[in-house]
């Protein structure tokens, strides 16, 4: 009688990925890719819109403290003017009340 000897079967055991990616994985990394992309280009967008709104609040603000310094300079000129005439005015009564 012969005896049948073992066989066993083995089966290759693996835990690393293939090396060729699918289909539907290469399209994932690529959409990946291009969201970062744009994501990226929106902050950027982002922020340097921040900065004009910076740069237009200050030459605005700057603007509008020269302005009301220009307006409260030209207000006072226009006070002493007004002080200065009717000086002139009161003198120009007395010296004729003195000459009637």
């Amino acid at each position: 009688m012969l005896r049948a000897a073992a066989v066993r079967s083995v089966r290759a055991f693996s835990t690393a990925r293939p090396l060729q990616k699918s289909a539907a994985d290469s399209v994932k990394d690529t959409a990946k890719k291009v969201d970062r992309t744009i994501s990226d280009a929106a902050v950027k967008g982002i922020e340097k819109g921040e900065q004009a709104s910076q740069s237009v609040k200050s030459t605005v603000g700057l603007g509008a403290k020269e302005a009301k310094g220009e307006a409260k300079e030209a207000a006072g000129e226009a006070k002493g003017k007004t002080h200065e005439m009717a000086g002139k005015a009161k003198g120009a009564a007395e010296e004729m009340k003195s000459k009637v």
